[in-house]
């Protein structure tokens, strides 16, 4: 009976012991404690539009800040150099200030023509314009030259490029590596990302991707030295992360500074790669939490998204991703160049979390 009695307390004890193993209290820093998430490859959602190919067809539009020089033909001391104000008026010889804003140099000569003739006979005037300040394009990153450029003739991508100086290369081992990571490197036009594959572009000479630029369009090549992670999306703070050797995807959700309340975990998105045909693993964050499920390594560059409660649909995660993403990148760029400049961004941001259903 003794001995039937110690066989039942050892037995209960292992018991106990394997009970405590099992709910052991996951940690995500321990080594070991990491897999590899399944990646599915995606293709570009949007094609290039065959009209981002040919130059624009409408004449420039005049706007706040362009420069223009006007004489009267035949008429001494008409000449003149004067400034689109900031509320769109123009001011010359004699005429009350004209609405100028939107309107071309032809338009604004053939009206001020008209106009003049209640003070000169026929008169014919000559207009120039000499500086362009409220229609610019947007060049930052690893460019030698970034900044805000004038769009005072047609400019498509490469032109853009060019104009900054070219891709930036390494000044220090006397190489000409190009430091741009072009996987990265996006276009922007009214807040929304273009499908401009920069990698197909400058390295493999596509000029299918090679479109014209519109006002305020924004083009950032990122560093290809750069070691972040970007946690976005249904987070305090979607910010950028440094990555950390070994890192995983529960230590930069906790490095995000907090989950907002409507965060769905079970639907964690990571994207990784190229931005225009980017690979794609959606992860149950939760199980991972609750230890049901291993913790998934991150790799420099990845993409951890939390969606909202709204969000339905792998398609409709990458979708919100990867514009949180350029969102939050060209807010941070733009504004720092836009000081630097003393010019306010130009493009239409939002970087706050997606809750549309899609």
């Amino acid at each position: 009976m003794r001995v039937s009695a110690l066989i039942f307390c050892c037995l209960m004890l292992l018991n106990a012991c394997s009970i405590m193993k099992e709910q052991k209290k996951f940690d995500a820093r321990e080594s070991g404690n990491t897999t590899s998430a399944d990646f599915s490859q995606t293709k570009r959602q949007e094609p290039i539009h065959p009209e981002w190919l040919k130059p624009p067809a409408k004449e420039y539009s005049l706007g706040p800040g362009d420069k223009v020089e006007i004489e009267i033909i035949g008429e001494t001391g008409t000449r003149a150099d004067t400034f689109v104000t900031p509320d769109g008026k123009l001011y010359f010889d004699l005429l009350p200030g004209m609405e100028v804003k939107g309107k071309s140099a032809r338009q604004l000569r053939e009206e001020m023509e008209k106009l003049l003739t209640r003070y000169y006979k026929q008169p014919q005037v000559s207009l120039t314009l000499r500086e362009v300040s409220s229609q610019r394009v947007w060049v930052l990153g690893r460019v030698n030259a970034p900044g805000i450029y004038p769009l005072n003739r047609p400019l498509r991508v490469l032109d853009a490029v060019t104009q900054a100086g070219g891709l930036f290369t390494s000044r220090f081992t006397g190489t000409t590596e190009e430091l741009a990571d072009l996987s990265h490197s996006f276009l922007m036009r009214g807040g929304k990302m273009l499908p401009v594959d920069f990698q197909k572009l400058i390295r493999e000479g596509d000029l299918a991707q090679n479109i014209y630029l519109e006002p305020d369009d924004f083009i950032y090549l990122p560093s290809s030295l750069t070691n972040e992670v970007y946690v976005l999306g249904a987070v305090t703070e979607p910010r950028p992360v440094g990555f950390m050797n070994e890192m995983n995807l529960i230590t930069a959700l906790g490095r995000g500074l907090g989950i907002r309340p409507e965060a769905d975990l079970a639907h964690v998105t990571i994207v990784r790669g190229s931005l225009t045909e980017p690979k794609i693993a959606t992860v149950n964050a939760r199980d991972i939490i609750q230890g049901k499920a291993t913790n998934v390594r991150l790799e420099p560059g990845d993409i951890v998204y939390i969606p909202g409660s709204g969000s339905m649909s792998p398609g409709g995660f990458l979708h919100d991703a990867v514009n949180t993403f350029t969102r939050l990148v060209a807010a941070n760029e733009g504004n720092a160049a836009g000081a630097a400049h003393g010019t306010p961004i130009g493009v239409n941001l939002n970087i706050g979390p997606s809750s549309s259903s899609r």
